[in-house]
């Protein structure tokens, strides 16, 4: 009986908080179980917990699941993590329901410490939520959340990375991670080691495709399909007709033998002699991935920008034979 009637406050807690968000006018697409035990995760609310003792914990991904397993026998597969924060938490921060990273908004959102709170006037919203303020509180809500979006919109706008391209081309990149280190890139690499350049591609930890030249690079032979793992930047060195493929690592890895081996493979077409360079932002990064740097490639360090380590170097940056 016990479980039957913990099986009956599971369903009727999901079945509330499916109204709550299709109330709250969230699309089709997040009207489903995941959602509801994502809002559910994020107001720490259990199946027997009243609506009134909702909090507002900072939750990543992670914890969300564990929470969605221990509470609401919902058991979900660790590859489907991408799937909670791309369908339910991306629409619910563009939302201004819920706010990412609010103890460090710097972090960047695929960071492994990216955390989650629902935001406070929401949270006062779902804490009235079957009782008789409820219609009129949520009349409030729904006619200030337009002034809420455009706020939160203007405050990610001024935390991103300004970048100016050499062409003039002004783009920018989302804070904190590794984009610190790809504007140290254009910034200071380029200039010294591809004077001249032409930058092809730019990558984002938020969305992949900063800036992209697809017409430049198929020119130069290569075609690239959307699942195509791209460097994190791609320069044109014109001067010397190579491609310079740059990795930048802050907390994944280097160009090591078998990312060196797919990029090839990715770039296989082009007319140009490849260049695959790691980036470090400082030694201390470079020292936790030294044995895993593939011979044939060149590392540079941000701290050191005038520098570049060539890993059995026959020539000071350059593409080796098999790939001319």
């Amino acid at each position: 009986m016990a479980k039957k009637a913990k099986t009956k406050k599971i369903e009727q807690k999901i079945a509330e908080a499916l109204y709550v968000l299709e109330v709250l006018g969230f699309p089709r697409r997040q009207l489903n179980e995941r959602s509801t035990l994502t809002l559910l995760s994020l107001l720490d609310l259990k199946p027997e917990d009243d609506w009134e003792n909702a909090s507002d914990p900072l939750m990543g991904i992670t914890p969300m699941m564990e929470f969605f397993a221990a509470h609401y026998n919902k058991q979900y597969a660790p590859n489907t993590r991408e799937t909670v924060r791309r369908q339910t938490i991306h629409q619910f921060v563009q939302a201004a329901f819920v706010l990412p990273n609010p103890d460090k908004p710097s972090r960047p959102t695929n960071s492994p410490k990216a955390v989650y709170q629902i935001q406070t006037s929401a949270l006062k919203l779902l804490r009235s939520f079957g009782k008789q303020v409820w219609k009129g509180r949520l009349q409030e809500y729904l006619t200030s959340i337009e002034t809420l979006k455009r706020l939160y919109a203007r405050e990610r706008q001024m935390r991103r990375i300004p970048l100016i391209l050499r062409s003039g081309k002004q783009i920018s990149l989302s804070p904190g991670g590794q984009n610190i280190l790809v504007k140290k890139i254009i910034d200071d690499f380029c200039p010294l080691f591809t004077p001249a350049g032409h930058v092809i591609y730019v990558g984002d930890t938020q969305k992949k495709w900063a800036y992209y030249d697809s017409e430049a690079l198929l020119s130069l032979g290569v075609k690239i399909e959307e699942h195509g793992k791209m460097p994190d930047v791609i320069v044109h060195y014109t001067e010397k007709n190579w491609l310079v493929l740059v990795e930048a690592v802050t907390s994944h890895g280097p160009v090591n033998p078998k990312r060196r081996q797919e990029l090839k493979q990715l770039f296989s077409g082009s007319h140009t002699g490849l260049v695959y360079v790691t980036a470090f932002l400082d030694r201390r990064t470079l020292l936790k991935y030294l044995d895993d740097i593939s011979w044939e490639t060149e590392v540079w360090i941000a701290e050191s920008p005038t520098h570049l380590i060539h890993f059995n170097g026959e020539r000071f940056l350059g593409p080796y034979e098999e790939d001319m």
